[in-house]
């Protein structure tokens, strides 16, 4: 049984699919008039996460994303750059799948865009002014009218009376309603523009997203998702329109999903604040970020607050969720070195040689563990996603993990067959948590240890030039205490020190 919190009834309620075994999901995109943000990639990494989720229990999943690739804010960026909006746009675009790709989202079934959805996009709002629902004024601007719509407000809880004029709302006394919104905006000079019914121009905003999500999804889909900040206006008006425009109060999106800010000082993060921009100091799209930081850490420290929750976005916090990734790692690393040991056959099937009961209890007391982790871990996920707790116990079953791994390298546990065979079933255990949380997918950063191993030649090679160079100008200088004293240091550390006609050569004992 999976409960998602339904931001339109305010609760937690069973998830009861529309097709059982299918999953439809729309979650609202980007608008691409710059390169993405920290804050932008939060709900993408949240659906991705929802998506393998559904998938891993079996269901079909058909998943769309838009792109607002027309828009006030791209015009803006277009002009200034002295490109068109599509150059804009589509730069914009491949940004955002290269960041996106590594943070491990997976691709969406449909993208599609406002700039390709034009005939349909011009027909609803056609059906909304046959119906009622819209008017047109002489200029050609179209609006919906807010106060044709009976239930108004109910995904936000906002009264029509009490509302005030909110974000990407523009105030026109031409309006029968202050809070009545564009459907279709007339051409200006030098903007992009499409022909309909009522002159030159493009869409509103909050039309596109109905639309697509109609066309690509039907007249009911599961799941509408994205950032707590489109509850109001964008989602509601989606309703609105949308349901105006069925006819049916019971249709359009049956779950809303939203997710908490990322916040930097526990102010919201947002690519049009320039105070915010420059307090993040270089630490703010995604591009900026995965400079310095791997793509999974990012992904991780997204998924370890609950989705809903707000999350503060710092340095700090990547520096900790990165050595936590480590831990995390470092369990798979050793599971797999386990793997290889047992493909080569070092797992023995003679258990003759020592207490066999103790050997296999450890192993099966791990996977016995494993499980009921594993168990715990997809209660976690059915609870409204929460990727948070699921986490933590994929975390201890790694703590496990390192705690069997010394224990077998020390010799302390038998390599019995049965073992092996125990030790794969983790390892599935582990990489189904990994799957489905979306790391280890791209190649481990080098640990420490490694690090150290892979350096350490080089470095005594080095410093070995070093000091025989300096030994040797001592026997140049007929100084022979030092050089003694250099060959008889270097043979107590391990290493002999050899003259030969083409000069000093050493090695270790």
């Amino acid at each position: 049984m999976i409960k998602v919190f339904n931001t339109m009834s305010r609760s937690k309620e069973i998830f009861k699919p529309l097709k059982k075994n299918e999953v439809s999901i729309y979650c609202c995109g980007v608008t691409p008039y710059n390169a993405p943000h920290i804050g932008n990639a939060r709900p993408f990494v949240t659906w991705d996460v929802i998506r393998r989720f559904f998938k891993k229990l079996g269901y079909k999943v058909r998943y769309v994303q838009n792109f607002t690739d027309v828009d006030d804010k791209i015009i803006k960026a277009a002009n200034e750059a002295g490109l068109t909006w599509k150059e804009i746009s589509e730069k914009n675009i491949a940004i955002y799948f290269k960041s996106m790709d590594a943070l491990n989202v997976r691709r969406a079934d449909i993208y599609p865009k406002v700039s390709e959805t034009m005939p349909d996009i011009i027909a609803m709002i056609q059906g909304l002014i046959d119906k009622n629902f819209a008017y047109v004024l002489d200029n050609g601007d179209v609006f919906y009218s807010v106060e044709q719509d009976k239930s108004y407000g109910k995904l936000s809880g906002r009264k029509l009376s009490d509302m005030q004029a909110g974000a990407r709302v523009e105030v026109d006394e031409r309006k029968r309603h202050p809070m009545d919104f564009a459907l279709w905006k007339a051409a200006k000079p030098g903007e992009p523009f499409w022909e309909s019914a009522w002159g030159k121009g493009r869409p509103g905003w909050h039309i596109e997203c109905s639309t697509m999500s109609l066309k690509f999804l039907g007249e009911k889909f599961d799941f509408h998702g994205g950032g707590s900040d489109l509850i109001f206006p964008h989602h509601e008006n989606e309703i609105a329109q949308s349901q105006a425009y069925l006819g049916d109060e019971n249709s359009f999106a049956q779950y809303w999903l939203h997710n908490g800010f990322i916040t930097k000082g526990h102010e919201k993060l947002s690519k049009s604040d320039k105070k915010m921009v420059k307090a993040t100091k270089g630490f703010f799209t995604v591009e900026e970020v995965l400079q310095k930081y791997s793509g999974e850490v990012i992904r991780l420290l997204l998924l370890q607050t609950h989705y809903r929750n707000p999350l503060e976005f710092d340095e700090t916090r990547v520096i900790e969720t990165q050595e936590f990734y480590g831990k995390l790692a470092k369990a798979y690393r050793q599971l797999e070195d386990l793997a290889k040991k047992i493909s080569a056959g070092e797992f023995i099937k003679d258990t003759s040689e020592k207490n066999f009961a103790i050997t296999a209890s450890r192993a099966c007391g791990l996977v016995d563990l494993g499980e009921r982790l594993l168990s715990n871990f997809y209660a976690a996920m059915s609870d409204d996603f929460n990727t948070a707790l699921a986490i933590t116990y994929m975390f201890e079953l790694s703590k496990e993990i390192g705690d069997y791994y010394k224990e077998f390298t020390d010799g302390k546990i038998l390599p019995v067959k049965i073992d092996g065979d125990i030790i794969l079933r983790v390892r599935e255990i582990y990489l189904e948590m990994a799957e489905i949380i979306g790391i280890f997918e791209q190649p481990l950063p080098v640990e420490a240890e490694e690090k150290k191993s892979d350096d350490e030649p080089e470095l005594v090679d080095a410093l070995m030039k070093i000091i025989l160079s300096l030994r040797q100008n001592a026997r140049a200088a007929k100084n022979w205490a030092v050089a003694d004293k250099i060959r008889n240091e270097l043979k107590a550390a391990g290493i002999v020190v050899e003259d030969t006609p083409q000069g000093a050569t050493w090695k270790k004992l």
